[in-house]
């Protein structure tokens, strides 16, 4: 049996949540279409989030994002509907997601969106450090 593109996101228990962590993922291989060209987009995706009592289970996450490649999609819009999605699902108390888009026409386009849980904050000052917007964890274009 194959595998197939879902929008189905799932989640699992927490390991720790007594505990801020940070969970970084880099998924290379995003891809939906123009909207206005019915051209390929490709991008990035940069995940950061410290969980509360949910993780988002990996094989899901890559079919969910496989199920926008033959969807048409601005930059900004699709980038904010991942976050949603993800943060639906997860209800974390810290997300970040940042979507390096690769040329188009010239520009190359960086969109960063970010949830935090209200009232949430570091457990101390020392605690994990939220990286800054912008990723520095690898090297891109």
């Amino acid at each position: 049996m194959s595998t197939k593109p879902s929008k189905a996101l799932e989640n699992f228990p927490n390991p720790n949540p007594g505990r801020d962590f940070l969970i970084r993922m880099r998924m290379p291989e995003f891809t939906c279409l123009c909207p206005k060209t019915g051209q390929p987009d490709f991008a990035t995706l940069y995940l950061e989030y410290i969980p509360e009592a949910l993780c988002v289970e990996l094989k899901s996450l890559k079919l969910y994002l496989w199920s926008y490649r033959d969807e048409g999609a601005f930059h900004e819009a699709v980038t904010n509907r991942l976050l949603d999605d993800l943060v639906a699902v997860t209800q974390p108390r810290f997300m970040r997601l940042t979507a390096d888009w690769y040329v188009r026409g010239g520009i190359y386009t960086h969109v960063t969106v970010e949830h935090r849980a209200p009232g949430w904050a570091p457990a101390f000052a020392d605690s994990v450090q939220l990286p800054p917007a912008m990723w520095q964890g690898f090297q891109g274009h």
